[in-house]
């Protein structure tokens, strides 16, 4: 295993609590000469957790992080890690590629922002790795990282699924905090991570529709792209999962299922910046190449399933 202490936990990085509830991958906003709109995220951080949100994982792939630059990642992450201390809440930080030398060092980077509760990894992806590849890889990093990790586990971006066996073995690391799944539904190698995970282990929907199914099975929480709309609705469905509400979780899922749907129509996050465009809370709907903005279309469906669900 690793040279990291057993101490070295969610504790030690600023936070007193496990991961628990529904974090927003937040979007980057852009203003209308391509900069990063550092005011508008501001105003989406602080929207959010008052809201209830549990935490802030910038630097994501809805955040666009392979098209920013460095210093816009900064700024970002600067913007984000004053607004979650504000609110003690957690910062999980996007940090995973696909080289592990990489991938160490954007962790290590992480050491002198205060507040960051966790970084989030994904599995290496392009490059197709086996599965003493992926174990290896996250237990270079866990053993680097000065903070807990967040496996991701999301094979349809990836090409490769972290099966159970290695991922249990990372999941005990002293390291790693939690995973984010994300494989398209409740299969039997998410069962048996659900089933199986250490104490303290938090497993994460990365998949919006099975928020409500997975907790309910054992899960922790989510890391939600659709929080970025009907926010206080996904906070009570979180909740409602996790007490065992099942009749009032159940009719916020059916409600906020269409919203799913109509969200994700297009490459993900367009609809989600055009609709906050039109709520005024962004600057523009801006997108960076190879994306593109969103259809007028799909923003219209997308408006209609908001107001549905009392967004």
């Amino acid at each position: 295993m690793s040279d990291i202490p057993a101490e070295a936990t969610l504790d030690d990085v600023g936070t007193d609590a496990t991961l628990r509830g529904v974090y927003i991958p937040l979007i980057t906003p852009f203003a209308s000469d391509g900069s990063v709109a550092l005011d508008a995220l501001a105003g989406l951080a602080e929207r959010y957790l008052e809201a209830g949100v549990a935490g802030l994982v910038p630097l994501g792939t809805t955040g666009e992080t392979p098209l920013l630059e460095a210093d816009e990642r900064r700024a970002i992450l600067d913007v984000c890690a004053r607004a979650c201390r504000a609110h003690g809440a957690h910062l999980i930080v996007g940090a995973g590629t696909n080289s592990t030398r990489a991938t160490i060092a954007a962790t290590e980077a992480l050491a002198d922002v205060e507040g960051v509760t966790a970084t989030l990894c994904v599995v290496p992806y392009y490059l197709r790795p086996n599965q003493a590849g992926i174990v290896a890889h996250f237990e270079a990093v866990a053993a680097a990282s000065p903070v807990p990790l967040v496996l991701y586990n999301i094979p349809s971006r990836t090409g490769r699924a972290f099966e159970p066996d290695g991922l249990l073995r990372v999941a005990n690391h002293p390291n790693v905090a939690g995973l984010k799944q994300s494989v398209g539904g409740l299969d039997d190698a998410t069962l048996t991570v659900l089933a199986d995970a250490p104490p303290g282990f938090a497993v994460l929907s990365g998949d919006d529709p099975l928020l409500f199914p997975l907790v309910l099975l054992g899960g922790a929480g989510a890391v939600a792209a659709s929080a970025h709309v009907c926010t206080r609705r996904w906070v009570e469905l979180t909740e409602c999962a996790l007490a065992g509400k099942v009749d009032e979780g159940r009719a916020h899922h059916e409600a906020l299922l269409p919203v799913v749907r109509a969200c994700f129509a297009e490459p993900n996050p367009a609809v989600f910046k055009a609709v906050l465009a039109a709520q005024g809370l962004i600057p523009t709907a801006d997108v960076r190449l190879p994306l593109t903005r969103a259809s007028a279309g799909a923003v219209e469906a997308a408006l209609a399933a908001i107001a549905a669900a009392g967004g």
